[in-house]
């Protein structure tokens, strides 16, 4: 359920002389072909609604040729202002113009590069006998051309100035701001706060619920950051992909694809490599040449890769310095691009600490003396760099790299007294101390400076123990997500589920939950409708899981449309009133769509947005930890986002699914 791409059209309006002098009413061609062919194709359309005159080109028109995903431009007749904003279009993006003409197409019009279509007039409009045809060959049209977004630049202004960049739709906001802006501005203030509360699931529902391809874009690339913070790096890749599908040279966006292609090989996920992870720096790195960041990173995929060479469970120190060493040519590639990320931005303490950690364990495994020059000369600008980090926000890296020096040449009194000092600069984040004492284990798998390492990793646990880990990092073993439906109303005409089935059917969901070992640890997501998701709710209570509701409408008319139509509505009221008062004691809460969300966007089925949001919230948390169970009869629903809807849409995301046949509850 994602918003409709937005599309622009210009065109004439209302009656003009067509190129022989045959009035042509522009209006019916809009109603009849441009406008129901962008809507099949699935665009949300916008024309402006009056007449402009040239040189009359308001400034929320100019906004609308450079966020809109498509314009569609009439040039059936000479009209300047369409040729107007062709042109600006033209200069503000590289790609998404369509071009249509009616009756003879002119010779202006197939010198453009863009694609181009001609449709059949008759009478002053669009011609009946083609209509159908025309629109059709317009949808397929549009449609390619959405598809092939990121591929040829079409525009002439583009194609003949590669290296021209397309503006940044943000800093060309101006003049009046249309009904789309205000949406954004809605939309952003939910993205924001999603962010900051670290609620996935919604940053997933309102990135794909974006106005226009800009938007989006930059949602799916900062909900693919969230999910890599959360390390899920193959979710995370999903939603980055589709970002740089829109944007395919954001920076920001490859990183953390990079990111993420890196730990997904560490990981040893199928598919994956570290070749993989190295060829899409070197990608990067043509885009961005000598980069630190991008460099940096590309030596990590050395580093990973040296690592997972060596260190094995089971093996002994001695064996895992023996292979470490017999993989030199790994470390000395990933020196060489810590090395080259240092020499790009001396500022850039980061590498440059790596670098000179890995010249002196690559000294320590191999006794091979070549980096021995290089060292002493680094460790100097490394310190000084480090020295005078001016962003308070990076005190505690910056301190933590004199510590990391101080384990290299120190003593184990100096590497406690600069580890103390980073962690009095560290603002009680659990996460940065434990990822710099894991640097540490690392050394200290290789027997690396033992002394000194030892004491920087008893400066951090004891930090540590002073601290505990935060509350949001809680992970279910489990997340049970379930749907299922409704009992029937008393005046159903044909059963899909009856009340004298609930007792069977709370049995079998208890069943299903039991076969699957859910209990304490784990995580159940549904929401709480007369039948099987109170059946449901009522279960995983019973087993002390915490439980999560999520409503698609306010409390009251929740009630109204999802607990009392059902048989015996008074008691499943009940019931519901229940569940509601249990939550709380096992860590349970109620989340209400249009509360968290904001409203419902034109078009979209409330039931079918919340059974996405139960599923990103799910996914969120990792594919493989979802079970699915699912309460249906196999059939289609009374509308738009049943049981059917969230049953396939699970079912394409995972296996691990299991329903229960309301037409066979009684065998």
């Amino acid at each position: 359920m994602s918003m409709n791409p937005h599309a622009f059209v210009a065109m004439p309006f209302g009656i003009k002389p067509g190129p022989d002098g045959t009035p042509i009413d522009f209006n019916r061609v809009y109603r009849d072909y441009i406008k129901p062919a962008l809507e099949a194709a699935g665009l949300e359309v916008f024309r402006a609604d009056e007449e402009r005159q040239a040189g009359d080109i308001r400034t929320d028109m100019f906004q609308e040729l450079l966020v809109a995903d498509l314009v569609v431009a009439d040039l059936t007749i000479d009209n300047p202002n369409v040729w107007y904003e062709v042109g600006v279009r033209h200069a503000l993006r590289a790609r998404g113009v369509v071009l249509v003409s009616g009756g003879q197409t002119s010779t202006a019009f197939d010198l453009y590069t863009d694609r181009k279509l001609r449709y059949g007039l008759a009478d002053g409009g669009p011609d009946p006998e083609t209509l159908e045809l025309d629109k059709s060959r317009l949808v397929e049209m549009v449609t390619q051309t959405m598809e092939s977004w990121h591929g040829r630049k079409t525009s002439p202004v583009y194609h003949l100035m590669p290296n021209l960049q397309e503006p940044d739709w943000k800093s060309l906001r101006i003049g009046d701001v249309r009904e789309f802006w205000e949406r954004h501005d809605d939309w952003e203030h939910r993205i924001n706060l999603a962010r900051a509360q670290k609620r996935i699931g919604d940053l997933l529902v309102l990135a794909d619920e974006a106005p226009v391809a800009a938007f989006r874009a930059e949602a799916w690339i900062m909900a693919g950051r969230a999910l890599r913070a959360a390390e899920q790096f193959a979710f995370a890749l999903e939603q980055l992909e589709k970002g740089l599908e829109i944007e395919p040279e954001d920076k920001s966006g490859l990183t953390e694809k990079g990111i993420c292609l890196q730990r997904l090989a560490l990981d040893g996920s199928p598919g994956h490599s570290f070749e993989r992870a190295r060829s899409h720096y070197e990608k990067m790195l043509e885009r961005f040449p000598e980069d630190p960041e991008t460099l940096a990173l590309l030596g990590r995929v050395d580093k990973d890769a040296w690592s997972l060479a060596w260190d094995r469970p089971g093996a002994s120190v001695e064996e895992m310095r023996e292979d470490a060493a017999y993989e030199d040519a790994r470390l000395r590639g990933a020196i060489a691009s810590y090395r080259r990320a240092y020499c790009a931005n001396p500022g850039h303490y980061y590498s440059g600490i790596n670098a000179l950690t890995l010249m002196q364990l690559y000294t320590d495994l191999t006794g091979d003396s070549r980096y021995a020059d290089e060292i002493q000369t680094m460790a100097g600008a490394v310190k000084f760099a480090a020295q005078v980090e001016p962003s308070p926000n990076q005190r505690f890296w910056s301190a933590c790299t004199l510590g990391d020096l101080e384990v290299l040449v120190g003593t184990p009194d100096s590497v406690t007294s600069a580890y103390k000092e980073a962690i009095a600069n560290n603002r009680n984040d659990w996460f940065a101390l434990n990822s710099s004492r894991s640097q540490l284990l690392l050394l200290d798998k290789l027997r690396f400076h033992p002394e000194n390492v030892a004491a920087g990793v008893a400066a951090f646990d004891r930090a540590l123990q002073r601290l505990s880990k935060p509350e949001d990092s809680w992970r279910p073993r489990q997340v049970f997500l379930f749907s299922g439906h409704m009992v029937d109303t008393p005046d159903r005409a044909q059963p899909r589920f009856p009340s004298d089935l609930v007792e069977i059917a709370g049995e079998r969901i208890a069943e299903a939950l039991a076969s699957q070992g859910a209990g304490p640890d784990d995580l159940a997501l549904c929401q709480a409708a007369a039948g099987g998701d109170l059946l449901f709710l009522e279960s995983c209570l019973e087993l002390g899981m915490r439980c999560q509701v999520q409503l698609p409408f306010e409390e009251p008319e929740f009630i109204q449309r999802s607990v009392l139509p059902s048989a015996g509505g008074d008691d499943w009221c009940d019931r519901f009133y229940s569940v509601k008062q249990r939550l709380p004691e096992l860590g349970g809460v109620i989340r209400i769509m249009p509360i968290e969300l904001g409203s419902l966007p034109a078009g979209v089925d409330p039931f079918e947005r919340c059974n996405l949001w139960l599923l990103y919230t799910a996914l969120a948390w990792d594919v493989e930890r979802v079970r699915f169970i699912s309460l249906w009869n196999g059939g289609g629903g009374d509308g738009p986002g049943g049981t059917a809807h969230m049953y396939n849409e699970v079912k394409r995301r995972t296996g691990r699914v299991k329903w229960i046949d309301t037409r066979t509850l009684n065998s």
